[in-house]
């Protein structure tokens, strides 16, 4: 059943005629087939329109869908023989980030990302997607054995932001996250990161330290969610909206300010409402990213994500 955001309500309506229509078309003679495709093709018309003005907020609303897919979708969906790797060989296995060998098309890579989860059972246990230290520290290790083994490097990012537990900072949070970015950095391999849902904070650079950079199109990407600046600013949580305009979370936006590199297109309504086509598409541009790669020397790959990060720094 399609979950509809409170900014979708007109859309919703114009469903639920349809498909009251629909029944009633089931129990009687009376053809209701012109009707059911004139709502049809309104609803098209104003979901169209509707995802075509997104304010930031609304696009922040769509990247937190429950219904969005996440990186085991994607998994499952644009990738291949994916093998997950456990471990950070130190203390345990976070289920928030997962990572493993995989094959998008014939290129063999290294692919890690955040999890969320998808129901109430898996969300606990992936942690609602907020990685742990030694979350960071898998990445860390997957990064090194990718750069050992010459496999490019994919990432998935979507977390509100890195666990902010007393036990994480006890293991060391701060400390992973900025050795996570550093590994990011120095890999003499290609990497290519998406922020595929919510990109929040160190914990998403961590993930996302790349010389190409790209954004779902509803995806946003912010040192700070939009609740928690608003918070601060105005000390109401209620200011979101604002606070989310002022931030510039949007990939529109990130792309006009050079954060970003690309953006990749998702389906009309959002990639909740055609998860494989999504997923289709993210894969066939991340190969072409990846391609584009595959042929340059590793001081150029380094060289570029130094530019790329010291220029955002100025």
């Amino acid at each position: 059943m399609q979950s509809y955001l409170e900014f979708e309500k007109p859309v919703a309506e114009l469903d639920q005629r349809i498909e009251a229509l629909r029944a009633a078309s089931a129990h009687d003679e009376v053809d209701v087939s012109g009707e059911i495709a004139r709502l049809e093709a309104r609803s098209a018309e104003l979901l169209h329109r509707t995802y075509a003005e997104l304010t930031p907020w609304q696009k922040t609303q769509v990247a937190r869908h429950p219904g969005r897919p996440h990186f085991r979708d994607y998994v499952g969906l644009a990738f291949e023989e994916f093998v997950p790797l456990g471990g950070d060989r130190a203390y345990g296995d976070d289920q928030a980030i997962l990572g493993g060998f995989a094959r998008l098309g014939n290129r063999r890579i290294m692919l890690i990302g955040h999890e969320k989860g998808n129901d109430t059972a898996t969300r606990i246990r992936h942690n609602f997607g907020m990685g742990k230290p030694e979350g960071y520290r898998k990445a860390i290790r997957l990064m090194d054995m990718a750069g050992r083994f010459g496999l490019p490097v994919v990432t998935l990012v979507d977390t509100s932001g890195a666990f902010p537990g007393i036990e994480a900072e006890e293991r060391g949070q701060a400390e992973a996250i900025a050795r996570a970015t550093e590994a990011c950095l120095a890999l003499p391999v290609p990497m290519v990161a998406v922020i595929v849902g919510e990109g929040g904070s160190g914990g998403a650079v961590a993930l996302a330290s790349a010389e190409r950079v790209l954004m779902m199109e509803h995806a946003v990407y912010s040192v700070i969610s939009p609740e928690g600046c608003a918070s601060i600013l105005w000390r109401t949580a209620e200011k979101a909206p604002e606070a989310a305009e002022a931030m510039k979370v949007s990939a529109q936006e990130l792309e006009k300010l050079g954060v970003i590199d690309r953006i990749v297109p998702e389906p009309l309504g959002g990639a909740h409402r055609n998860p494989a086509a999504a997923a289709v598409t993210l894969g066939e541009i991340l190969g072409e990213e990846l391609d584009n790669l595959s042929s340059k020397p590793t001081s150029e790959l380094i060289a570029a994500r130094e530019t790329r990060f010291l220029t955002l720094a100025n």
